[in-house]
C-alpha cells in the first residue's frame, strides 16, 4: 500500500504514523510537505496529529488553505480512503470534508490521557476489524477535540451511521459522564457520506505496540488492508 503522508508546520505525530502505518501494514509511506502542489501515486491519504500552524485563527484553519489541501480534496472526492487524525480531524472539518467544527474543551483546558470508545459503526474501510460495540481504549491528547454541529447535522451523522466511534466508559456506557471534552452525543469519530474519509480525535498511533501494553488502535491501519485484498 501507498500511503502520503502530509506534514504541515506544527505536526508532531508524523513519525508516529509512519512507523504504525510502516510496521502494521508494510506501507510505503510519503512524507508530503504542505507545501507540494500534487501527490504522489497513493493510496491513502494521512494527516497526522499535532498543532499546524501553532493552532492560530483555529485549529487546522490555516493548514486548510495549503497547496497541498487542493489535491487532497480533489482524491477525496473521487474516493481516495483518508484518515485525519486529532489535528487531522480539525483540518479535515476546516476544509469541508467533513462536517461540523471541533471547537475547545468543555474544561477549556487540555486533555492528555486514556480514554475508552464504543466502535459504533464497524461497516467502514477504517473500522471493519472490529466488532460492533466493541469497547476500546485509546490516547486523546487535544485542546479542541469538543465536536460540534448543528442539530440536523447531527441527526443525519446518527441516522446514516457515519458516527464511528464515541466516548463511552470501560461497560461501553456513553453518558456525559463518559465525555472527556464536551463534544455533542459522545462523538469520537465520523466519515463523509461516501465513507471513504474519517476523522477522530483520539490517536490509534499511539496504541499499537506491545510494549506500551496497549493495541487497541491497531485495527484502525489494519482494516485499512481489506483495501487491496
Amino acid at each position: 500500500m501507498k500511503v502520503s503522508l502530509i506534514i504541515f508546520p506544527g505536526s508532531n505525530c508524523d513519525n508516529d504514523a509512519k512507523i504504525a502505518l510502516e510496521k502494521l501494514i508494510k506501507a510505503k509511506v510519503n512524507m508530503v510537505w504542505h507545501k507540494e502542489t500534487s501527490l504522489p501515486k497513493t493510496d491513502l491519504i494521512v494527516l497526522p496529529g499535532g498543532f499546524s500552524y501553532g493552532d492560530y485563527l483555529r485549529p487546522g484553519s490555516i493548514a486548510s488553505k495549503s497547496h497541498i489541501l487542493f489535491d487532497i480534496i480533489k482524491n477525496g472526492k473521487k474516493g481516495t480512503p483518508i484518515l485525519g487524525i486529532c489535528n487531522g480531524f480539525q483540518i479535515l472539518t476546516e476544509a469541508k470534508l467533513l462536517p461540523g467544527t471541533l471547537t475547545r474543551n468543555i474544561q477549556l483546558k487540555f486533555i492528555c490521557e486514556n480514554t475508552y470508545l464504543r466502535v459504533v459503526n464497524n461497516d467502514t474501510i477504517f473500522s471493519s476489524r472490529y466488532n460492533n460495540n466493541e469497547i476500546i481504549n485509546i490516547p486523546i491528547a487535544h485542546h479542541d477535540g469538543n465536536y460540534f454541529a448543528p442539530d440536523h447535522t447531527i441527526n443525519e451523522l446518527e441516522d446514516s451511521n457515519r458516527i464511528i466511534f464515541k466516548y463511552c466508559d470501560k461497560d461501553g456506557f456513553v453518558t456525559k459522564t463518559t465525555n472527556p471534552n464536551g463534544s455533542i452525543n459522545n462523538i469520537a469519530g465520523i466519515v463523509n457520506d461516501s465513507k471513504n474519509i474519517l476523522g477522530m480525535m483520539p490517536h490509534p498511533e499511539r496504541a499499537y505496540d506491545p510494549l506500551t501494553k496497549n493495541i487497541d488502535g491497531t485495527k484502525v491501519f489494519t482494516s485499512l488492508l481489506d483495501i487491496i485484498l
